[in-house]
Formats: structure tokens, C-alpha cells, sequence
């Protein structure tokens, strides 16, 4: 898992082979999302506002 600055989010981590990433919210709670593109993690860790990017990119497309 990689620390990241955000309000909404604590860490990030992602499986390149089995394409699953987890992302840890500041409630504390992990959230496990499948089938997602490597580019989807890499935008994430990226993005100016990891809530906003979260919401537009990640938010009910990568259920497991």
C-alpha cells in the first residue's frame, strides 16, 4: 500500500497481474476493486484531487 495525500484517502495499493486494487479511506475502512486498468492506479496516484478522480474514474466500476 503507497500513503497518499488526500483528505478522503489514506493508501492505495494495486496487483498488476490480477488487476485488483485496494484503497484505504480516512474512515479507515479497505475497499477491494477488480479489473481495473493499470492506467485507472496510476491516475489515482497522480491526480491533484484523489477524492474527485476517485468519484469520476473508480466509483461504481470495478466492484469485485
Amino acid at each position: 500500500m503507497i500513503q497518499v495525500s488526500s483528505s478522503a484517502i489514506l493508501a492505495v495499493g494495486y496487483d498488476a497481474v490480477t488487476r485488483r486494487m485496494k484503497i484505504t479511506f480516512a474512515e479507515g475502512k479497505t475497499y477491494d476493486f477488480c479489473g481495473v486498468p493499470e492506467g485507472i492506479f496510476k491516475g489515482l496516484l497522480h491526480a491533484g484531487s484523489k477524492g474527485r478522480y476517485y468519484n469520476d474514474h473508480i466509483r461504481y466500476r470495478y466492484q469485485c
